[in-house]
């Protein structure tokens, strides 16, 4: 249960760190309010809790890298004593054929009562057409902006054993380990007006860049609480050179930055920092920048891990359930339909992202650092999907796997680890 007056820079260090049991479908209604202040202090691990889970599968691959992550879920629940009751609810384009629109008011409601929202990948090239009235992109925007999701958590760290799959020089790979986060319910994506027209020069097209101090302001103190628990430096990323957008976003992180003298604060333009992240990417802490940067940044920042298959990510809001901050948890990666159906995508940034989810949503970090340490040791044991083979070839000792072998591969090394410390603490107990 939630822990009153726990630390904030708690939760900061165990989001720095990362990034099963019964199993029922079960329905619940909606319960949104709005959002109060920021405050991501974490819950404690209830034993024996039952979370409530709405699982989206969504389109392409993400019913397979799902199902991939629920096993890995469900084998933490037998292990860390605690289960799932599941609902399965259709988002994207899965939704616009069954439902004719991408998101129901049921779903979202669904989505809103539950503990947390584990979700798998939407788009379909069957409504790329610009001038469709349904497109299932528009339930991910809907999603965020309905359940109050303001920020967008990306964890970037590279896997040892994977330094070879990048396409970055090996020796510019050492230490890195960045958090991304991405303010996510403003900016252009959601400024009115937005749309086409005819005017008398031809079609004409605007979009709107819109922020309140608010929006601004929360996101900003949030990547101060995580940077308080890592390394203490923040990277703010703007354009204050050409938009009034970003001079104020770079006006905020000032004013809140005397509440945070332990924190080292840096401005980068968006482009000077686009570069960066290529050329010296272990400079990078925490980043906090607004929606559309953060979205291409972060994509970016994916080559250094040396595949979009391999980073997590969280979107949270300020309301809380029972066992900690209500969220969602997908994979960067998008719905790659050329390889639906192939049992060859990588599970292992949606298997991160429940553990995200545990530490986050459902306050159980022993669990999530568990299966982040499987995710290692799978690995490190040789297992590769196709995507990490692509960069170097087959390598000797590599063992090359589709996605539900790998992530029976994360089971078995899970199951494995917890015999490992079983067996540690029995032989510590005996000396």
């Amino acid at each position: 249960m939630t822990t009153p007056g726990q630390p904030l820079d708690s939760v900061a260090a165990a989001a720095s760190r990362g990034q099963g049991g019964s199993s029922t479908e079960g329905e619940r209604t909606s319960n949104v309010r709005e959002p109060r202040s920021a405050d991501p202090t974490p819950a404690s691990a209830d034993p024996g809790a039952t979370y409530r889970l709405v699982v989206v599968p969504g389109d392409g691959i993400g019913p397979e890298v799902i199902a991939g992550g629920r096993r890995v879920l469900e084998a933490a629940g037998r292990l860390f004593g605690f289960g799932f009751e599941w609902q399965k609810v259709l988002i994207g384009g899965v939704a616009i054929d069954a439902y004719g629109m991408p998101l129901r008011d049921e779903d979202m409601a669904a989505c809103a009562a539950a503990d947390a929202v584990y979700f798998g990948a939407i788009g379909d090239p069957r409504y790329d057409d610009p001038k469709a009235k349904v497109r299932p992109e528009q339930a991910l925007l809907a999603l965020r902006k309905g359940l109050g999701l303001y920020a967008n958590l990306r964890p970037v760290t590279v896997q040892p054993v994977l330094r070879g799959s990048s396409p970055v020089r090996e020796s510019l790979l050492e230490g890195v380990d960045m958090l991304i986060v991405r303010e996510l319910t403003g900016g252009l994506y959601f400024g009115k007006p937005s749309g086409q027209s005819d005017g008398p020069n031809g079609r004409e097209v605007v979009d709107t860049l819109f922020y309140t101090e608010g929006e601004i302001r929360r996101v900003v103190k949030l990547a101060f609480e995580l940077a308080r628990g890592r390394r203490k430096k923040l990277t703010s990323v703007d354009k204050a050179n050409v938009l009034s957008s970003s001079r104020l976003w770079r006006t905020i992180v000032e004013e809140v930055k005397p509440e945070y003298p332990d924190i080292t604060v840096e401005h980068r333009l968006v482009d000077a920092c686009a570069m960066t992240l290529i050329q010296r990417p272990a400079v990078f802490d925490v980043i906090v920048t607004e929606n559309l940067f953060g979205d291409i940044l972060s994509d970016e920042a994916s080559v250094l891990a040396g595949s979009l298959g391999m980073l997590p990510s969280a979107s949270i809001c300020e309301r809380r359930t029972a066992y900690g901050l209500h969220g969602l948890y997908e994979p960067i990666h998008g719905s790659a339909p050329d390889i639906a159906g192939k049992d060859v995508a990588n599970p292992l940034a949606t298997i991160l992202s429940g553990a995200m989810m545990l530490r986050w949503s459902l306050g159980q970090p022993a669990a999530a650092e568990a299966i982040e340490k499987a995710v290692a040791d799978a690995l490190a044991g040789g297992y590769r999907t196709p995507d990490l083979v692509a960069a170097t070839g087959e390598q000797p000792g590599d063992k090359k796997v589709g996605t539900q072998a790998m992530a029976d591969a994360v089971v078995a090394a899970l199951e494995a680890g917890a015999v490992s410390a079983a067996g540690a603490g029995t032989k510590g107990a005996a000396q």
